[in-house]
C-alpha cells in the first residue's frame, strides 16, 4: 500500500481503519498498539492529549474518544502505523498537488479548492465526502507539496463531568 492509497481512503471515507473522529481510543490502541504520548494540548489542562503513531497525530479527549486527526506529510518521509500493532511503515514524502488530485480523481473522490486555507505560500483542497483538508506548501519553481492532511473535528461534547469548584 502506498501513502496515496491511505490518503485517498481517508479522503473518501473520513477514516483509516479504526481511526475516525469520535472513535473509541481502545479500538485504536488494539489495532495499532500503544502510541507515543506527545503531551497535553494546553499547559493548564491534562486533556485533551496528543498521541502519535509516527506522523499520524490524534487528539484524544478525557472520555477516550478521538476528537482531532492529523497526518503530517512535510517531513522527509511519512511514517504511519502498519496493520501489525506497534510497527510502522515508511513512505516517501514530497507528495505533490498533482499526485493528490489525480489519485482522488482515480478513486472517484470529488474535491474542491479550499479558498479559506489558500493564501501566501500555501494552497488547500477539501475532499467533499469526508471534508478532509489537504494543505500544500507552494515551493518556488516547483509543484506544491503536501504539508498536512486533517479531518474535521466533530466538536465533541464530552460526557465526562469536569470538576467544578464553588467560590
Amino acid at each position: 500500500m502506498a501513502a496515496l492509497d491511505i490518503l485517498t481512503e481517508v479522503a473518501k471515507a473520513g477514516r483509516w481503519g479504526p481511526v475516525v473522529t469520535g472513535a473509541d481510543w481502545n479500538e485504536v490502541t488494539t489495532a495499532f498498539g500503544e502510541p507515543r504520548d506527545v503531551g497535553t494540548m494546553s499547559r493548564r489542562r491534562k486533556w485533551p492529549r496528543l498521541f502519535a503513531y509516527g506522523d499520524l497525530e490524534l487528539s484524544v479527549c478525557r472520555c477516550r474518544k478521538i476528537v482531532l486527526i492529523c497526518i503530517q506529510t512535510w517531513r522527509d518521509v511519512i511514517e504511519l502505523p502498519s496493520s501489525v500493532p506497534g510497527e510502522t511503515q515508511v513512505f516517501p514524502a514530497a507528495v505533490t498537488f498533482q499526485n493528490v488530485t489525480q489519485a482522488l480523481d482515480q478513486v472517484g473522490c470529488p474535491w474542491q479548492p479550499d479558498a479559506s486555507l489558500t493564501f501566501g505560500d500555501q494552497r488547500a483542497l477539501t475532499a467533499l465526502p469526508s471534508r478532509a483538508t489537504f494543505v500544500f506548501e507552494i515551493v518556488q519553481g516547483a509543484e506544491p507539496v503536501l504539508n498536512v492532511v486533517g479531518l474535521p473535528s466533530d466538536f465533541h461534547d464530552c460526557p465526562v463531568q469536569t470538576r467544578q469548584t464553588t467560590p
